[in-house]
């Protein structure tokens, strides 16, 4: 392979040091700069993932946005806050008294029977002839209407508590997709750093065959070796449109609304140093359109590797009183009320009725001097259920049933929730562990090997292949260490969303 020196270029060592500024470029520039392809140095470096994107109006978003929007929009947490509506609208009906039943009805007609069986007289009354009024009162025994009430009141401590755990799952899948996007956000400034400075290397090469100064192989070699970068470029801007779809969608936002011919970032310019008379040099290097529309901008401080501030056992003692947790104890107390209302079915309720009628029908006697006008009548009768046993050991039966699954799936619930700390506290102290190691020097070692090599292709100990090896090195340590914080960050989340503590979980 031909060693690619200064004197195999043509350069002298000054503008040698150009093209190399072209390679070791910091990789997080500002993309409005990154985006031109052209030669020249970039303006200072923009914190990772805060840079802006050629996004045209998509509107720039932050995780505490996000999480304010989320509050607002949910739709799980919309249809979970109609299910304490629901539950607080039982609670009337459960406290309310057995509604009283009234009657009313006449007598409509009369006939005679004779002793031989015949009948004569038949004859149809008008309404206003006669009528009965009847009110029937179920009176409740065994505190059946207090019961009611206490299950009532314990879902609608349950719908409370099922809303905060529908949060807690939301918030947390939606910071899982924020910073899954958010890491392939910091990917893509890594590589669209990466494409910048390629861009500018190649167009001084392209200047360099031009002036006769290189032969065209060593160019075609170059561009051979970047098309990793530019794959790089394509994958991440794929992820983050991804990402940012996820968190649409859990805004109630629509993911596919967006503005059209945004998130077009062009490729170098046609003519920029292009060989003469065509060739396969002259054929493009880099992709055209490498952003999709996206619905937002999002943006935060992907640097940052905040401390978690709390130990392990607060935190495991706020597992008790993590949200789905509280929401099976007060299942469990609904159910043990309904248990209770079954065995005051052993009481059994009574039936007042009473009755008046009027009747203006003829009801005189033979022998009576006063003509009757209207005959009044009053009733009054007590009923009361019997062959009831074997209903109410029955419904007992179900209600302890049930008492004794509800007390199940809430040890359960709270096993499960340790568990899941469990495994949140492991993955925090894995994800520390790899986090710290880039902070503390893994990065730094890849930035001094790539820095080294970039002195030794300058003194021409060293091909401009060695030096791509060497930038694809840091490149690979550079996506790793953001990978690093991502698992970070998202363990912070994950914590937050097993044990139910607040604050945990990053503000970027």
């Amino acid at each position: 392979m031909r060693s690619w020196g200064v004197r195999s270029l043509g350069l002298p060592r000054a503008g040698m040091g150009l093209v190399l500024c072209g390679l070791a470029v910091p990789m997080l520039a500002p993309l409005g700069a990154l985006a031109q392809g052209v030669p020249g140095n970039p303006p200072p470096a923009a914190s990772l993932g805060t840079a802006p994107l050629p996004l045209g109006q998509a509107r720039p978003l932050t995780l505490a946005e996000a999480e304010a929007l989320l509050l607002e929009r949910n739709l799980a947490l919309v249809a979970a806050r109609r299910g304490v509506d629901a539950a607080r609208a039982q609670r009337l009906v459960a406290s309310a008294l057995p509604p009283p039943q009234v009657s009313v009805g006449n007598t409509i007609g009369q006939f005679v029977e004779t002793e031989r069986g015949g009948t004569r007289g038949a004859r149809l009354f008008s309404p206003g002839n006669n009528i009965a009024v009847g009110l029937a009162v179920l009176i409740e025994r065994g505190g059946k209407r207090e019961l009611r009430t206490r299950i009532a009141e314990e879902q609608i401590g349950q719908a409370e508590a099922l809303v905060l755990d529908t949060l807690r799952t939301q918030l947390f899948q939606l910071r899982q997709a924020f910073l899954g996007a958010l890491l392939a956000r910091a990917n893509l400034e890594v590589a669209l750093g990466n494409r910048a400075s390629l861009d500018r290397t190649e167009a001084l090469l392209r200047r360099q065959l031009r002036d006769g100064a290189i032969p065209e192989g060593d160019l075609l070699r170059f561009q051979a070796s970047r098309l990793q970068f530019e794959s790089d470029v394509t994958n991440n801007a794929q992820a983050y449109a991804a990402g940012v779809a996820a968190v649409a969608a859990l805004l109630a936002a629509d993911p596919a609304a967006f503005t059209p011919g945004a998130g077009q970032i062009a490729p170098m310019p046609p003519g920029l140093g292009a060989a003469p008379g065509g060739g396969p040099s002259a054929a493009p290097t880099t992709a055209r359109a490498v952003l999709s529309p996206v619905a937002f901008d999002l943006r935060g401080r992907f640097d940052q590797a905040p401390p978690l501030g709390i130990g392990r056992d607060a935190l495991a003692q706020g597992v008790a009183s993590r949200a789905d947790v509280v929401a099976a104890q007060r299942q469990l107390s609904a159910a043990e009320a309904n248990r209770l209302l079954a065995e005051a079915g052993r009481s059994r309720d009574v039936t007042v009725n009473g009755s008046w009628a009027r009747s203006r029908l003829s009801q005189d006697l033979p022998e009576s001097r006063d003509r009757i006008d209207a005959v009044n009548s009053f009733g009054l009768q007590l009923s009361v259920p019997i062959f009831t046993r074997r209903i109410v050991e029955g419904n007992v039966g179900v209600a302890a049933a049930q008492s004794g699954q509800a007390e199940a799936q809430a040890r359960a619930t709270l096993l499960q929730a340790r568990a899941d700390f469990a495994a949140a506290w492991a993955g925090y102290e894995q994800a520390k562990a790899l986090s710290d190691l880039y902070a503390g020097g893994a990065l730094g070692r890849a930035e001094e090997a790539y820095r080294s090599t970039e002195q030794a292709y300058l003194a021409g100990g060293r091909s401009l292949l060695d030096t791509l090896d060497a930038l694809r090195t840091l490149n690979a340590t550079r996506i790793q260490a953001n990978q690093a914080r991502y698992a970070y960050l998202l363990a912070l989340a994950a914590l937050e969303q097993a044990t139910g503590v607040s604050g945990v979980a990053p503000r970027l």
